[in-house]
This record gives structure tokens, sequence and C-alpha cells, in this order.
């Protein structure tokens, strides 16, 4: 998959999709109105730029996505876990963690999450 890069304003535009998809592009301009103070083309140009990216599609009016939010988060922090820390996720962990404790809870969250995705 391609890289999606996004601004703040157009990640929060695509989040206000996420939340509320399926979503009719009108809806949008009301709350784009609103939230941003964007005029009617604006939010229509935003919108063709998220869709022109892969994140959504607009049919007929109505917008869905194409890569759910959580899919997209999910590239974006490989790809930074891979351009920041060559790749490796224990350093990622390392740097994260360092001068800040982890809590008996965090920690055993991030062992169930690592031994839910462990090679067998």
């Amino acid at each position: 998959m391609q890289e999606i890069q996004l601004g703040v304003i157009e990640a929060r535009y695509a989040d206000m999709i996420w939340e509320r998809e399926p979503v009719t592009s009108s809806e949008l301009v009301k709350l784009t109105a609103v939230e941003f103070n964007w005029k009617r083309t604006t939010a229509h140009n935003v919108l063709r730029r998220l869709c022109d990216k892969g994140l959504f599609r607009n049919d007929n009016g109505v917008v869905t996505s194409v890569i759910s939010r959580e899919e997209f988060y999910s590239l974006q922090s490989r790809k930074y876990v891979e351009d920041s820390f060559d790749g490796s996720l224990p350093a990622f962990i390392a740097a994260f963690t360092k001068g800040k404790p982890l809590t008996e809870e965090e920690t055993e969250e991030i062992r169930r999450i690592i031994d839910g995705r462990r090679e067998v």
C-alpha cells in the first residue's frame, strides 16, 4: 500500500468521517462549516483529496472508508518505527519508555499484546 500522509486538518476531517460513516457529503459540509468554518467548496475539495489518497470513497454523496481508522494509524505507526528506528520495535519501545516507568497494568497489557502476536 502507498504511503498516505495527512496534514493536521486532513487528519481531523478524516477522524470526523470515520466517527460518522457512512455519512453524506451534505452532512460533512454542515459539520465542517461548524468545526472548521469551511465553505462547501473547501469541504468537497478536501474530501476529494482524501478520496484520491485512498482513504475514503464517495458513492453518490455517501462517504465510506476504504481503510479503517485502525488500519490507517497502524500503517502510520509501522512507517514511523521503520523510518525512525530502522524497523526495530524493541528500540522504539526502549525510546518510548525511557524516563517513564510503566505501570503494572501497562506492562501486563503489553505482554498480552505480544503473546497474541507471537509466531509459533
